[in-house]
């Protein structure tokens, strides 16, 4: 399938998730406590059939979902996402006995799952972790000590993907992923108040024993792990920043046609009428890139990281663009709290920063780039 063009059959199902988002799962998130974890809105989407869909579908319905959902309702494709990205780990490197244990409450909305890869000092550098996973002296098993912080869920998640360093090697080498229940012991938590709503949490490992059951792929393999996980989720990141710039264009084009101003509506000026030309140009471009991006990797393409990367950056930045020019053009109301884009202007910023910044994505990008350079110049 072109990268270009959706089917019918998808056109419609998006549609009918956006109502859906709108008119059911809002009121829902509206009854929420911000910040925290909202079980009544998983178990909707688990009605649904969304969360299990999360591990059964591919790239680009897992981007038209949260592209869909982000219009109608950003918290409920928060939940959505972030369940997916603690439970991805499990569903793809999971044991039988592991994914026995947790992906039917998963994809109920019974259990919530938390990705555990960001610390205090290794952020975008997610190699440099320090989370310590000591042997355990009398017999097999690891004793994690450290702490994790702006993790997904946490601390209200009933299990944990958690990486730790294990040792094998230095550097990303030596990582190993765990499955880590809420209720092991030394394991604690306490959520942090972002400004974006989101249920982000700190969790610190006083010495939480975990056993070779509770690996995750092969030991020192966590790594790879995580950009599994990643990769398939940056572009999603992206269609969930498409998702509200179109909520902010479509805001924009209303307001615009109907506010009167200089003697006539506002879309009469040049002015106004090119800035949201070009909100719906970057937004299509956006979307455009992200599609590819999953595209790619439903098809098992090479590129994949550079793709992902480009469709996360200009997607999320994009969105903080037409997220900025809605509110500009809309005036002081959009300031008003309870207004669409003023919660869109503070939900916006976090993606540029979420699953690697923007930084990050370039310097993936620079590093793809010069890799594909280099191996074409030796095959001349």
């Amino acid at each position: 399938m072109p990268a270009f063009s959706l089917e019918p059959e998808q056109t419609a199902w998006c549609a009918e998730l956006r109502d859906l988002a709108a008119e059911r799962l809002r009121p829902l998130a509206e009854k929420g406590e911000p910040g925290r974890v909202n079980r009544l809105l998983l178990t909707a989407l688990g009605e649904l059939g969304l969360l299990e869909r999360l591990f059964t579908a591919g790239a680009l319905d897992l981007c038209l979902m949260r592209e869909s959902l982000a219009h109608g309702c950003t918290e409920a494709e928060t939940a959505l996402a972030l369940q997916g990205l603690g439970a991805h780990p499990l569903h793809r490197s999971g044991t039988p006995a592991q994914r026995d244990r947790w992906l039917p409450d998963v994809v109920t909305g019974r259990a919530v799952a938390a990705f555990a890869l960001s610390e205090p000092d290794a952020g975008s550098d997610a190699a440099a972790l320090a989370l310590d996973a000591a042997p355990e002296p009398h017999g097999p098993g690891w004793r994690l000590t450290g702490e994790k912080l702006w993790i997904s869920n946490a601390p209200e998640a009933d299990f944990c993907t958690v990486f730790a360093r294990t040792g094998e090697a230095p550097g990303a080498r030596g990582i190993t992923a765990f499955l880590v229940p809420a209720d092991r012991p030394g394991l604690t938590g306490r959520p942090l108040d972002m400004l974006s709503p989101h249920p982000i949490g700190a969790l610190t490992f006083d010495g939480v024993p975990v056993t070779p059951e509770d690996v995750l792929g092969p030991p020192g393999a966590g790594f790879r792990v995580a950009m599994d996980t990643l990769n398939l989720f940056r572009p999603s990141v992206g269609a969930f920043a498409v998702g509200m710039a179109q909520a902010a264009l479509d805001a924009t084009l209303d307001h615009t046609a109907r506010r009167n101003a200089f003697g006539g509506p506002l879309k009469n000026l040049q002015a106004v009428s090119h800035q949201a030309a070009e909100m719906a140009t970057r937004t299509e471009a956006a979307r455009l890139l992200v599609h590819a991006a999953a595209c790619a990797y439903d098809a098992g393409a090479p590129d994949v990281p550079r793709r992902s990367a480009m469709a996360k950056l200009f997607a999320t930045e994009t969105a903080q663009y037409v997220v900025d020019t809605a509110v500009q053009l809309h005036g002081a109301r959009a300031l008003q709290r309870g207004h669409l884009l003023e919660h869109l202007y503070r939900e916006v910023r976090a993606p540029r920063i979420y699953e690697g910044a923007s930084e990050v994505q370039r310097s993936i990008i620079a590093k793809e780039l010069y890799t594909t350079a280099g191996t074409e110049e030796t095959t001349r």
